[in-house]
């Protein structure tokens, strides 16, 4: 073994151990045989001072007149009579305390000489004689070279004698107060200490202090070429062996540094004076202490550069490589052939080989990880000590975190810049970084980084008390917190810097390595812990983890196939996958593939989106606009949310409310399956639903229309239909739209089977009733309204369909295109009311009363038949008629009477429906024709039965009927304001009109008015009034007659003119009220036609007479029909036989005339 790779140095100096443990004295040969004691003075007789006659065995420094004034000033009396307490005291004087020239030389020679002599091996082997066997190298090493002594240093925390320990202790504090005196040392470095200007190595030129400045230079000089290679002098590596070898002696005992030992005295009397000097517990402290304001600079750089050397070589650490020095051995962290010795010292490697064992679930003994954790926390704490964020993150401390370099601000500050958010940071330094959060691992426990934890000390004991301190789930509690009341501004700021790098590196989240490794490793391919693979970086293995935990079954594979279960991923993993994909929705910026993909978007579509989750809101809503790569993964995330809204955090902390109370079932589930989203949007109008609950539940269902895919419980049950019928559409209102028609002609068509599924329809129907609540969910309805919207209901909120049933109460003064789509959609709730979300929503307990077991198409009927009941709510009632209004203003918006008058429309209206367009209604006027022709009785039984129901629902609420309502709505101001305003719906207003004929002057009101009169003499049902007035009498008088075709109203007519009939007064009065007035209306409006005049006959008060008036005309008509007939029936046979006369004898005349023209 080499000298100079010992501490050769201690050899002499047991001597002074012979002293210290009051031994005898000691006789020593030198080589030449000359016989001299080993407490012999140093060789220097020309010192001033220096006495001349000495005792062989007896000398003491005390004695010595160089050092005498200098021990008496300095050094206590009762170590007057020890050297090495004499000598100890004059090495550790104050700085401000000078020695003498003399005094100084005297000790330097004394601790040379001592060095120097390799004699003194003897009295090691003596004071160690138990220890050296224990020790085997130790015992191995050839006696006579000074070799057993070093080794014995480098042994010395396995030293259990006490003599032999303190005596090592002692001694090894003497040799290091001067580089000179260590073995090997100024041969190795004596270049370096030239070139970098570390000073002298001459005796005697520099003090005993400055000496220890000389190793202090050579250990700056070390840590600055690995910051700066490129302007340094690069340290030779015999001496960099050197250095670091006497940093690692130096590490259990703090005054082995001279230089750190000088240069902290004060502050470790200040921070540290109740800690016993020894195995390294003097440095921990005052690294513990290193950033308080009171420790003095030259301390704190002092100890910087001790931490560096100690990144450069764990062993300079004596308590680190005590403490994991098994854990080494027994997870072989120092027996990598293909590393370089000095890698294989770098405090990282050391981290990152036993954090690996840890994070395997590996036993790591407590003292060992307890040691990891304070210097994990001390690179966290101090940029400085990372050489490579040093050079190259320079640009960006120096122009973006000066002056921010304690308590680990400066890290936070890069941190932060390299988030993004204060420009733009180097890749080389975004790598540096990267490297060192994986080194320092604070994912493992919050308090490494102590930026954070001092940053959020108020939050983790009120939101997270419940977790025990240290726990790795500190982080995800304060994530969960993130934006909320609890959380504090520059804790937010701290925590999303620091997971901004634990996102890019899976590995860096301890609970999901622990749980997702074996998943990882079997379906992902991933390497160890500490180990990288530019194949598969880190950032792909979390994507291959998400993919497997969501796509099994769009991937065509049932769940419980074997092909699923071997791809499928464990519970627990899946568990922590979805939690950090919860956290990751939280901010664009901790998805790292999205923001790689997704910045240029983000700056041209989103740059002033800065509020939590807006970026990614603001790429969803640019979702068509996007690039390529940016689209496919917004997509893909969108499509994840729909499947497991509780991704979207932020959305599901607002909705926590209505949750709790209407959804608390579904969230509770493992799998989510898009049922708490549906379970939202039917609850959106709940009173627990906040505003910014329902702005989020509504931005997501328009997401939803922009791609099928992203309603995942449509998407799963649709999909065959959707590839088999609908190929090519991608767009989720088209994908309705098409399946919507194939339902529907399939229905139409009686088909013996559907083609599309039935648990598709099922579906497909939930996506219609969600679409119809918001009329941004059908975007053609929407694009095509937009105008009408801002200037007919500027200030109508979207949701509940209010924006629709503005747009439907002012359709008259809609545009074409959107008259035409509202005119559609009416067509289509009328033949589904349940997707009429106003009506279902308005009367919602209503149809629960009175139509439990109707079906959807039935609804609205169901209702109007209960409509005037009087448990029916009002404001149902309302709705009710208003949908009654609308279906009477054309027929098509009418499906039960178009289907009953489906003969009957073309039939009599045919002129009617040659005007119509597909834009705009008929305003009633199919319906008035059918009135007529029910006022003539010829219309079939089925429509005849629709027609007298619209006609009384009509006559009750003259709003009904549109073509009274609009030509007559000046005459209704003018002379019956006053029943209008009652809004009764008994019929008042039409009984005005009727009882004001006389003085309308609009001819268009009085024949609607007059066509009125017509139709009640059809059916007095259609005229309430008189029949309330007349009930009674029905009953006693005309209960036989079946209603309709005018038999009540002609049996009400016979009573009234048969005297023996006594009818009630109010129904006399009205009776003959009816009868002025159709008068009145055939002398203005006489019969058009015979059929008119039929009916006004059949429905006349006088039928019988008009009768047989009309049966006695027909029979005087017969009787001189007879008796002409007689008459000319003689006269015709005279004509007849003188006709014949007249023929024969002109027959005859040219038959004669024939014969005479042949002769000739």
């Amino acid at each position: 073994m080499a000298a100079c790779r010992r501490v050769h140095l201690i050899l002499l100096l047991m001597s002074f151990t012979a002293c210290l443990f009051s031994t005898a004295d000691q006789r020593q040969q030198n080589g030449n045989g000359n016989s001299r004691g080993i407490l012999q003075p140093p060789v220097g007789g020309n010192l001033p001072g220096v006495s001349q006659s000495r005792r062989a065995a007896g000398w003491k420094l005390a004695e010595e007149e160089a050092c005498r004034e200098d021990m008496a000033r300095l050094c206590s009396r009762n170590t007057w009579n020890n050297n090495l307490a004499v000598l100890e005291c004059l090495q550790d004087r104050k700085d401000e305390s000078e020695i003498s020239a003399a005094c100084n030389h005297l000790l330097w020679n004394y601790k040379l000489n001592l060095t120097t002599d390799p004699k003194f091996e003897s009295v090691a082997v003596e004071v160690c004689k138990t220890t050296i066997p224990e020790i085997k190298e130790c015992a191995e090493e050839p006696r006579g070279k000074g070799y057993l002594v070093s080794c014995l240093v480098d042994h010395r925390s396995n030293i259990s004698e006490y003599q032999c320990h303190q005596y090592i202790t002692k001694m090894t504090s003497i040799i290091y107060s001067d580089y000179r005196l260590i073995c090997g040392f100024m041969d190795k470095c004596r270049e370096d200490i030239n070139a970098l200007h570390c000073g002298s190595i001459n005796t005697g030129e520099k003090d005993l202090h400055s000496q220890g400045e000389v190793i202090a230079c050579l250990e700056k000089g070390l840590v600055s070429e690995v910051e700066e290679p490129s302007q340094r002098h690069l340290v030779k590596d015999d001496c960099k062996k050197a250095i670091l070898r006497v940093a690692e002696l130096s590490s259990d005992d703090f005054h082995l540094d001279r230089y750190l030992y000088f240069s902290c005295r004060d502050d470790r009397e200040r921070f540290c004076d109740n800690t016993l000097a020894g195995e390294g517990r003097v440095y921990k402290c005052l690294f513990n202490h290193k950033f308080e304001e009171a420790m003095t600079e030259k301390c704190r750089d002092a100890l910087t550069t001790r931490q560096k050397l100690i990144v450069q070589d764990y062993k300079v650490s004596y308590s680190l490589a005590k403490a994991c020095k098994s854990d080494l051995r027994k997870y072989r962290c120092n027996a990598d052939a293909n590393l370089p010795r000095a890698r294989e010292a770098r405090l990282s490697y050391l981290l990152l080989c036993l954090e690996s064992a840890v994070h395997r679930g590996r036993v790591v003994s407590g003292e060992c990880q307890g040691e990891m954790m304070d210097y994990r926390r001390m690179l966290m704490e101090d940029f400085s000590l990372s050489p490579e964020i040093v050079l190259h993150c320079r640009s960006e401390i120096e122009t973006q975190c000066s002056g921010l370099h304690r308590k680990g601000r400066t890290l936070h500050c890069l941190m932060r810049v390299g988030r993004g958010d204060k420009g733009v940071v180097e890749e080389m330094c975004q790598r540096s970084l990267q490297n060192l959060i994986q080194e320092a691992d604070p994912g493992a426990d919050y308090r490494i980084d102590r930026a954070l934890n001092e940053a959020c000390e108020s939050v983790i004991q009120t939101a997270c008390k419940h977790i025990r301190s240290g726990d790795p789930m500190i982080l995800s509690c304060l994530m969960e917190h993130l934006y909320t009341e609890k959380m504090v501004e520059d804790c937010e700021h701290r925590l999303l810097e620091l997971q901004y790098f634990i996102s890019r590196d899976w590995k860096l989240d301890p609970i999901l390595y622990r749980k997702c490794q074996g998943d990882a490793a079997r379906l992902c391919h991933t390497h160890g812990w500490n180990e990288t693979s530019e194949a598969m970086p880190p950032g792909a293995v979390f994507s291959c983890l998400y993919r497997h935990a969501y796509r099994t079954e769009e991937q065509g594979r049932r769940p419980d196939s074997e092909a699923s279960k071997s791809t499928l991923l464990s519970r627990d993993c899946k568990v922590e996958v979805q939690r950090i994909l919860h956290q990751r929705a939280l901010d664009v910026k901790l998805d790292p593939e999205l923001q790689k993909r997704c910045m240029t978007d983000l700056g041209k579509w989103c740059s002033e989106k800065t509020e939590a989750g807006q970026e990614l809101e603001c790429l969803q809503d640019h979702l068509e606009e996007l690039g390529t790569d940016c689209r496919d993964i917004v997509g893909n995330l969108t499509e994840l949310e729909s499947e497991d809204i509780q991704i979207e955090a932020l959305l599901i902390r607002a909705c926590e409310p209505v949750i709790q109370s209407h959804c608390h079932e579904v969230a509770d589930n493992q799998i989510d399956s898009g049922d708490l989203m549906e379970c939202l949007v039917l609850n959106k109008h709940q009173k627990e639903m906040n505003e910014k609950c329902a702005v989020g539940v509504t931005h997501f269902q328009l997401l939803q229309m922009k791609d099928f895919r992203f309603s995942y419980k449509f998407k799963m049950a649709c999909k065959e239909d959707v590839l088999k019928l609908c190929p090519n559409i991608k767009k989720k209102i088209d994908v309705v739209i098409c399946l919507s028609t194939t339902v529907r002609n399939d229905t139409l068509q009686d088909a013996k089977e559907h083609r599309v599924a039935l648990k598709c329809r099922k579906q497909l129907r939930v996506e219609e009733l969600e679409m119809s609540e918001d009329i941004r969910l059908e975007p053609e309805l929407y694009e095509s309204c937009k105008q009408d919207i801002s200037r007919l209901c500027p200030n109508v909120a979207f949701g509940n369909a209010q924006v629709i049933e503005c747009l439907k109460e002012n359709k008259k003064q809609l545009t074409s295109i959107c008259h035409q789509k509202v005119f559609k959609l009416q067509e289509v709730e009328m033949m589904d009311p349940e997707r009429d979300y106003q009506l279902m929503r308005v009367c919602k307990q209503m149809i629960k009363r009175f139509c439990p077991d109707s079906d959807a198409k039935s609804m609205l009927q169901c209702l109007k038949q209960n409509k005037n009941s009087e448990l029916m709510d009002p404001k149902c009632k309302q709705m009710i008629t208003k949908r009654q209004i609308t279906q009477n203003t054309d027929f098509r918006l009418n499906p039960v009477l178009r289907k009953a008058c489906k003969a009957d429309i073309p039939k009599f209206c045919q002129s009617v429906l040659n005007k119509a367009t597909d834009d705009s209604e008929l305003e009633g006027q199919v319906i008035s024709c059918l009135k007529l022709k029910y006022a003539d009785q010829r219309l079939s039984p089925d429509c005849e039965d629709q027609i007298r129901v619209i006609l009384q629902e009509s006559a009750l609420d003259y709003r009904l009927d549109p073509q009274l309502q609009m030509h007559c709505t000046d005459e209704i101001s003018r002379l019956c304001a006053e029943e209008a305003a009652a809004q009764e719906q008994t019929g008042q207003v039409e009984e005005c009109l009727k009882i004001n004929l006389l003085k309308i002057k609009h001819d268009p009101c009085k024949k609607e008015v007059l066509n009125i009169l017509k139709e009640s003499k059809a059916d007095i049902f259609v005229d309430p009034v008189l029949h309330t007035a007349c009930a009674l009498d029905i009953k006693h008088h005309c209960a036989a007659i079946p209603p309709g075709r005018g038999r009540q109203m002609s049996c009400l007519m016979e009573a009234l003119g048969d005297k023996r009939v006594r009818l009630q007064p109010e129904c006399k009065k009205r009776l003959q009220d009816r009868i002025d007035m159709w008068s009145y209306a055939a002398k203005v409006a006489p019969a058009e036609g015979f059929s008119d005049l039929a009916a006004q006959v059949l429905l006349s008060p006088s039928k019988n007479y008009i009768l047989v008036m009309m049966a006695l005309a027909v029979c005087l008509l017969f009787l001189v029909g007879l008796l002409c007939g007689r008459i000319t029936k003689r006269v015709t046979r005279e004509l007849k036989d003188r006709f014949g006369t007249d023929e024969v004898y002109a027959g005859c005349k040219t038959k004669r005339s024939g014969r005479k023209g042949l002769a000739q």
